[in-house]
């Protein structure tokens, strides 16, 4: 069962605490919706510099990231 991280209204840092937190519950697979390309680039970054993989999914005006080991 896939966890979803709903960053939606968020901004920065928050986005990427909050899927920080839910990688280390270790909580795959993970999706995370957030709606700004700023929180978008920044959750990739994290995501991908803890050694996860990262897919963007552009969803109208919003995003989602699937993060997977």
């Amino acid at each position: 069962m896939t966890t979803t991280v709903d960053a939606r209204g968020f901004s920065c840092p928050q986005p990427v605490i909050m899927t920080r937190n839910a990688i280390k519950a270790g909580e795959f697979p993970l999706e995370v919706l957030v709606e700004t390309v700023t929180s978008r680039e920044n959750v990739r970054r994290a995501a991908e510099k803890l050694g996860y993989q990262v897919q963007v999914e552009e969803m109208g005006n919003e995003f989602k990231l699937n993060i997977t080991k």
